[in-house]
């Protein structure tokens, strides 16, 4: 299945990514629609109130989410269409599959830095 930021390139940027995760921006207007894309495991941090549809086949769900939630979004194909009368603006955390290498690096913990380091240039 696409990546979102290949399909959906208007709407989603990638704002942070290393070999663990990528860290996906998506902001949208009334009436905006997204094509079919895909995201791994991931974590969804609102950022403003929003109503939307998903639609996944021939399935659909409409949601409403407040802004400052934070939740869980299952590995999964869909497309979204902002259905409200807000934008939206939220943030993927997409988790990446750690290798055995990443595995022998937390036996190392106290070489890595301390809190939060700068991202790398884009």
């Amino acid at each position: 299945m696409p990546d979102p930021i290949d399909v959906n390139p208007k709407l989603y940027r990638v704002v942070f990514e290393n070999a663990r995760v990528r860290v996906l921006e998506y902001f949208d207007r009334p009436g905006d629609a997204t094509v079919t894309h895909s995201h791994p495991d991931s974590v969804m941090i609102t950022l403003s109130d929003f109503d939307r549809r998903l639609t996944q086949g021939e399935r659909t769900r409409d949601l409403h989410l407040d802004a400052f939630q934070v939740r869980w979004l299952d590995a999964q194909d869909h497309s979204g269409a902002n259905i409200g009368s807000t934008d939206t603006h939220a943030f993927f955390v997409e988790l990446k599959e750690r290798d055995s290498a990443d595995a022998a690096n937390d036996a190392h913990a106290d070489d890595h830095a301390l809190g939060p380091t700068d991202p790398p240039p884009l």
